[in-house]
């Protein structure tokens, strides 16, 4: 394995956010003497530039999120950072020194491992913290859109959480792909989304938001759902009968339910369920596919460098009950150096 070995004084030991149990954020603490860890054969040692903060890391605290980490366990598994080691089963490994995004296990934290299958190069003269997002939110939008949605010009589509990461990566495809956005998010959120290019933006906790999104479209082609129980029943009651489809990769708001008889008697857009690791392993030509046009849509100036809102890591349990909440807006990163 070859190593450059960035630690101060090559220490053993790192500063990391440890998830103590499942009770939530308020159990995610900053511990200063977390092993270093060490690449395995397949894998990369990254120093940590920036780390991206995600829904899935809430879910993961309250030990909800499915196949997440028994606590006590060093949080987090989106990154970007430079290659300091790479384990020996590396095939044609990027060199040392090289920044990549991708992810991995413990990534709120100085330094962590990455499966090499998993690492992406960053586009040149980006930064870090510019590049996270691009295997999750911008991959998970593009292949709502894309492959699972069948997004065409002129088809309306409705995005909900439009302020979130995937939210405003699904807006700004939609509209580079010819469709007519509308979008909810709080009202507080609405300018940010009107800059990104949505035709309409109504806010989520209006009254009668199906009756409201129909009249205004008359049915929609495409939903991207991730709030789950706060809008679900919207996303069912708009998507137009039998051509429109509901694409969901998340439950910000809880889980919602949907029967046969549902299907049957009440509803009959077509809904598809969405995770872009299960993707990835299940459908790996589709999955190199989507990062190939998110090159190509990178080159275009469709999908620009990202402008997360970066925090010290000792605000991370801060940071996540705010997302939990609703109460951030874009991409939220962790700087593990700043102090």
């Amino acid at each position: 394995m070859e190593i450059i070995d960035r630690r101060p004084g090559a220490a053993k030991t790192m500063r990391a956010l440890v998830q103590r149990s499942h009770r939530g954020p308020k159990e995610l603490v900053l511990a200063a003497d977390v092993p270093y860890p060490v690449a395995g054969p397949d894998e990369y040692l990254i120093r940590v530039g920036a780390a991206g903060l995600n829904f899935a890391d809430v879910m993961q605290t309250h030990g909800t999120y499915v196949g997440g980490p028994p606590a006590p366990y060093v949080a987090g598994f989106e990154a970007a950072g430079e290659i300091v080691a790479v384990g020996s089963e590396v095939e044609n490994p990027f060199p040392l020194g090289t920044h990549v995004v991708g992810t991995g296990p413990g990534a709120f934290a100085e330094y962590m491992v990455m499966p090499a299958a998993a690492a992406l190069l960053i586009p040149s003269g980006w930064s870090d913290a510019e590049a996270l997002g691009m295997v999750l939110n911008w991959v998970t939008a593009l292949a709502a859109l894309k492959p699972l949605g069948g997004v065409e010009r002129g088809a309306v589509v409705l995005v909900h959480a439009a302020a979130g990461g995937v939210g405003q990566a699904a807006v700004r495809l939609a509209r580079h792909y010819g469709a007519r956005v509308i979008a909810t998010a709080s009202a507080a959120k609405h300018d940010t989304v009107v800059a990104l290019g949505a035709d309409e933006v109504l806010d989520r906790a209006h009254p009668d938001l199906a009756a409201e999104i129909n009249r205004r479209t008359g049915g929609v082609d495409l939903v991207l759902e991730s709030v789950g129980r706060a809008t679900f029943g919207v996303s069912l009651a708009v998507a137009k009968p039998f051509t429109g489809r509901i694409v969901v990769f998340g439950a910000a708001s809880g889980d919602a339910g949907l029967t046969t008889h549902d299907l049957v008697f009440s509803y009959h857009a077509q809904v598809q369920g969405l995770h872009i690791g299960a993707l990835a392993a299940a459908a790996p030509s589709r999955y190199e596919s989507l990062l190939n046009e998110i090159r190509v849509l990178i080159a275009a100036g469709v999908y620009p460098p990202g402008r997360p809102q970066i925090h010290p890591l000792d605000q991370g349990p801060a940071v996540l009950r705010s997302l939990e909440a609703g109460q951030t807006c874009g991409k939220q990163a962790l700087d593990p150096w700043r102090r």
